[in-house]
Parts: structure tokens; C-alpha cells; sequence
């Protein structure tokens, strides 16, 4: 046996602004979008997060939700092409909205920083060399 593909869900509390922040950031959006499912695809792979209405996640999970604007749940990483791209990226999640929880800085041999979205969803976009 073997999986034909990865993807996220996660919870949005406002599918318009989720939608709005990441497609301000460049990425697209994967589907229609209805009024509980906003997907949005991301790097060339077209990883695909998908941001469900926090009452459709909460009944999908058979549970309540974690509180991201206060605890933590994942970190996703975006890979950029340079140490420019990654100041590049800083400066256009600060101009869409986005938190910063984490100041450009180097990481071993790598550059990165980390974000949030409008939900505390968190992110960061990394450099690292050969990668």
C-alpha cells in the first residue's frame, strides 16, 4: 500500500479574510470556495492546506478546536530561494496583516523567520542552503 498524496485542514474563524491574506501573499486558491471550505495551494509541489469553518472542523475533529492565537499547534515551513527572499517574504507578510512572532535571523547554516496568520495559524519561511 501506499498514499497518493499529504494535505492539512485546519480552522479558519473568517473564510473570507483566510482567503484574502493568503492570495495577498500570492498563493491560490484550490478549489471553489463554499461557505464552510476555503483551500489554498502552496509551493511547487501544490501542497494543499484546507481552512474549514470552526464549527465544520470542530465536527469533523468529533471535538473543540485548539486556540492557535494563544497555543501552538504546527509550524509549517515555506522554503525560499535566498537569505533576500526571505526579507523579501518578511516584508510582505508584514504589509498583508500577518503577525510576526519571529525576526528574520540565521538558523544554523539557514535564514528564516515565522508568522502567523489571521487565526495564529503559524508559518515560516526558511532558507537553507542546497535545499
Amino acid at each position: 500500500m501506499k498514499t497518493k498524496m499529504i494535505w492539512a485542514n485546519l480552522s479558519s474563524s473568517d473564510l473570507e479574510k483566510t482567503a484574502k491574506f493568503y492570495t495577498d501573499l500570492g498563493f491560490k486558491e484550490n478549489c471553489q470556495r463554499t461557505e464552510e471550505l476555503v483551500s489554498m495551494v502552496f509551493a511547487e509541489n501544490n501542497f494543499v492546506i484546507n481552512f474549514f469553518a470552526t464549527k465544520r472542523f470542530e465536527s469533523a475533529l468529533k471535538g473543540k478546536i485548539t486556540n492557535t492565537k494563544n497555543e501552538n499547534e504546527i509550524i509549517f515551513s515555506l522554503s525560499a530561494e535566498s537569505r533576500e527572499d526571505v526579507d523579501r517574504w518578511f516584508e510582505k507578510v508584514k504589509q498583508v496583516g500577518g503577525t510576526i512572532f519571529s525576526n528574520p535571523e540565521n538558523f544554523e547554516v539557514g535564514y528564516t523567520f515565522g508568522f502567523a496568520d489571521p487565526d495564529g495559524h503559524k508559518f515560516n519561511f526558511l532558507y537553507w542552503p542546497g535545499m
